[in-house]
């Protein structure tokens, strides 16, 4: 049975991560991915998120949809791989693929929490300080993906959950 720490530890760094990011700033625990699948081949039910790729989730209609420029930057996060984005002076996007964690899995005490529907799955929305929200994608019972949205004014909550909303849309029909 998996230790529900590295979760909680995972939540914990995200909001620093992406706020690194939105400043223009990586962390220094970034390492390449290897490929994975892209939204061509979308993955069947039966797929994990193993073969997924972070950086390749959001196909460039998707990140011109989102308003990313810029390909994301793979890093790793704990021990779940993630893919960052940034406009710079606007906002920044980190996308979380956790393989250990589902929804119940995850410590999300530290913010306003909403249950919602993304695509199919069930998801949470965490929303925060410091215009920083999440919404947290159940992938079966224990996996997840995570969008993290902070806005680079540090400022409107609102706006960064409606970010993290439609990307956690844009990406959903891809998931297992």
């Amino acid at each position: 049975m998996a230790d529900p720490a590295p979760g909680r530890r995972l939540l914990l760094v995200l909001p620093l991560a992406v706020l690194l990011a939105a400043c223009g700033r990586a962390p220094a625990a970034q390492r390449a991915m290897p490929a994975g699948i892209g939204p061509e081949s979308a993955p069947t039910s039966s797929a994990s998120l193993a073969g997924l790729d972070p950086c390749t989730l959001l196909s460039p209609q998707d990140r011109s949809t989102a308003g990313l420029t810029e390909q994301g930057k793979a890093k790793t996060i704990g021990e779940a791989r993630a893919c960052d984005w940034t406009v710079p002076s606007i906002y920044g996007v980190t996308v979380t693929l956790d393989e250990t964690n589902g929804l119940a899995n995850l410590d999300v005490s530290g913010g306003v929490r909403t249950k919602k529907k993304v695509g199919t799955h069930e998801a949470l929305q965490v929303s925060g300080r410091g215009g920083a929200c999440a919404v947290l994608v159940g992938v079966r019972d224990s996996a997840s993906v995570q969008v993290d949205v902070s806005n680079a004014n540090f400022a409107d909550v609102p706006l960064a959950c409606s970010r993290a909303s439609a990307v956690a849309g844009l990406l959903e029909p891809k998931l297992p």
